[in-house]
């Protein structure tokens, strides 16, 4: 259970590592999972939870951070390889909204993290005692962490193909949130759990079902 999230991002990260071409996976995934496991932790100070449940969000945003590292090197090989001048440095501390979650160093990626992570653990230290702010923490790690797909559909959309992303991680997202879904059903949980589940179930499918659309046009590039 502990490491059964990470499961799925490690055919993804093989495929990436090895092809050295990280367009097919959308960076934004990484984001959200990061943001939803960063907020989860900070609910647990106000509402505990299973503890390793707490010990997965901790394994999750250290395998969303090496996942990032590794497409910000390979894109960053991908510019200096076709281009005889070196592109533009886009860092965090430039604060341009144009470029956020586009940085080409890793360090942005972390100073950004970081800078969220005390803001909101300082806002979650003021008013841990408040039911509503802690609850309103709970639902935003929850929706965050259901709309994980939609970056990688809207990716798939916008290059009209799936070339790049694994279809074994999507395979997995689907399985494991069709599991955890049927698992909020049954043991009666908050509603926002299961519809949150329910509509991470559905963005799934939808971009199992891009993978069958845009089939056809990988098929007309290799011919």
């Amino acid at each position: 259970m502990i490491f059964g999230g990470i499961i799925p991002y490690i055919p993804q990260y093989r495929v990436i590592n090895r092809s050295r071409n990280s367009n097919g996976f959308s960076t934004l995934v990484c984001l959200a999972l990061l943001i939803a496991n960063i907020l989860r932790i900070l609910f647990w100070f106000g509402h505990p939870f299973e503890i390793p449940l707490l010990i997965q969000s901790i394994i999750m945003i250290i395998c969303m951070l090496v996942m990032l590292e590794l497409c910000i090197r390979v894109k960053n090989e991908m510019l200096h390889s076709s281009s005889m001048l070196a592109p533009p440095e886009r860092k965090f501390l430039d604060f341009d909204m144009d470029y956020f979650w586009k940085w080409t160093d890793f360090k942005s990626y972390i100073q950004f993290l970081m800078l969220f992570t005390l803001s909101i653990g300082f806002l979650t230290n003021l008013l841990v005692n408040s039911v509503y702010f802690v609850e309103a923490l709970g639902f935003l790690s929850v929706f965050t962490e259901a709309m994980l797909a939609a970056p990688q559909f809207y990716r798939n959309y916008v290059n009209k193909s799936t070339e790049g992303m694994s279809l074994i991680m999507v395979l997995m997202w689907t399985s494991g949130d069709l599991f955890k879904t049927i698992y909020f059903i049954a043991r009666d949980s908050p509603s926002q759990f299961w519809l949150c589940g329910m509509l991470q179930v559905s963005l799934d499918v939808a971009v199992l079902f891009q993978v069958y659309m845009y089939s056809s046009n990988q098929n007309k590039i290799l011919k």
